[in-house]
C-alpha cells in the first residue's frame, strides 16, 4: 500500500499554502492590533478574548485551537490556559493563537513585556531568538527535523538552559493544527518542499517566567518562505 508524503497530505498544494498564508496574515494583523489594546490591570482571559474576537471580525471561520495567553510566571506553562491572572509592570505576556481559513490552520507566537523588562528577561528573550531564527536557517528540503530541531536546541543548551527547552522545535500545520513532520530531537523524518511547518523553540523557567517564540514557514528547495511577518524584537509595551 502506498503511503506518501503527498497522499497523507503532509505535502501542501498551492491552494492550501494560499489559504495557510491568508491565515497567517489574519494573525499579524490581530497582533497588531493587540499591541494596542493590551494594558496592564487587564486579565489574561481579556486579552485572550479579544484576540479570538478579532480573528473572527477578520473573517476567521474558526480558531486553530483555544487561544494561549499567559502572563507574569505563568509564562513558564508553555500550554497555560487563559485565567483572571491580572496583567502586571514589569510581566512577560506570551500568545499563541491561529486563525482558519478554508479549513487551514495558522498559528504563532508572540511574547511581549509590560512596562519594564529585568537583564534576565532581556537576556533570555534574546537567547530564544537567536535560537529560532537558528532553526529557520536550517530549513529546507532534504534536511532532517532532528537537525533543524538541534540547530535551535544548541544556541539554548549552550546557553545554560537547555533544561529549560521542555518541547520539540516544531511540527507540520494543515487542517489540523500539530500534523507531521514533527521536528524534535527523536524525529527521523526529513523535510520536502512545500511542507507548511510551525519553528517554536522556548525557555519556561518555573515559577519566574518563560519566552517563546513561532513562526510557521513553507519548506522551499532554497529555504523557508516564512507566513508569519510581526515582528520579534522585544516588544515593550
Amino acid at each position: 500500500m502506498e503511503t506518501t508524503n503527498q497522499q497523507n497530505n503532509l505535502i501542501k498544494t498551492p491552494e492550501q499554502i494560499l489559504n495557510i498564508m491568508k491565515a497567517s496574515a489574519m494573525g499579524d494583523m490581530c497582533f497588531s492590533h493587540m499591541l494596542g489594546y493590551i494594558k496592564t490591570g487587564m486579565t489574561e482571559m481579556q486579552v485572550a478574548n479579544e484576540i479570538e474576537r478579532t480573528l473572527l471580525s477578520l473573517g476567521a471561520e474558526g480558531l486553530s485551537f483555544t487561544t494561549i495567553c499567559v502572563s507574569g510566571d505563568r509564562t513558564a506553562f508553555p500550554h497555560g490556559e487563559p485565567s483572571e491572572k491580572i496583567i502586571e509592570e514589569g510581566d512577560f505576556i506570551t500568545m499563541d493563537f491561529g486563525a482558519v481559513v478554508n479549513g487551514y490552520c495558522g498559528d504563532m507566537t508572540r511574547t511581549v513585556a509590560m512596562g519594564k523588562v529585568t537583564n534576565e528577561q532581556r537576556k533570555v528573550y534574546n537567547i530564544v531568538l537567536a535560537a529560532q531564527l537558528a532553526g529557520i536557517d536550517s530549513i529546507k528540503a532534504g534536511v532532517s527535523c532532528f537537525d533543524v530541531d538541534k540547530a535551535a536546541r544548541d544556541i539554548i543548551v549552550e546557553a545554560g538552559y537547555g533544561e529549560y527547552y521542555v518541547h520539540g522545535t516544531g511540527h507540520g500545520v494543515g487542517t489540523q493544527v500539530h500534523e507531521a513532520p514533527t521536528l524534535n530531537s527523536k524525529s527521523d523524518e526529513i523535510l520536502e518542499e512545500f511542507m507548511p511547518v510551525t519553528i517554536e523553540p522556548g525557555i519556561y523557567m518555573p515559577e519566574k517566567f518563560g519566552v517563546r517564540i513561532e513562526d510557521l514557514a513553507i519548506v522551499t528547495k532554497f529555504g523557508i518562505i516564512n507566513t508569519v511577518n510581526s515582528s520579534k524584537d522585544l516588544i515593550i509595551l
